[in-house]
């Protein structure tokens, strides 16, 4: 759970343009200890992620969104129900994929910034519903 939510908030970090360095100041910690909640070599507390999800400007369930299933914790009769965790790479943690979010969201025409997406997704053989869209931009 620590590298997950570690992972969260380097995602988050990224696609605000934070550096450690920036992150760190905000909360005040040094660069290395949020390097190390980063990798999940140390725990968080409530309060200290309270506050990092002020500074990162997402509610604190941010961080555990996508989260693997903690071992033991469901009722028993879930615990056949529950979806197996997928530990394989997880897109979102890429930096090419932070990077194309960024570039992204620069792009400030609105209609513009559709198309990219409409591309992207006939692309990609992506479905979109009768509207011919899927969610907001």
């Amino acid at each position: 759970m620590d590298v997950h939510i570690g992972g969260r908030i380097r995602l988050r970090r990224t696609l605000l343009g934070f550096s450690q360095a920036k992150l760190a100041t905000a909360v005040g910690l040094t660069f290395q200890q949020i390097q190390k909640y980063e990798h999940g070599s140390n725990r968080i507390g409530a309060s200290r992620l309270h506050q990092l999800s002020r500074v990162l400007e997402v509610p604190v369930d941010f961080f555990f969104e996508d989260a693997p299933p903690i071992a033991g914790t469901l009722p028993q009769g879930l615990a056949d129900e529950a979806e197996p965790y997928d530990a394989g790479p997880d897109p979102m943690q890429r930096r090419e994929t932070l990077e194309l979010i960024r570039a992204y969201y620069r792009v400030e025409d609105h209609a513009t910034r559709r198309r990219v997406l409409d591309l992207l997704k006939a692309m990609s053989g992506a479905r979109t519903d009768e509207a011919g869209t899927d969610g907001e931009t």
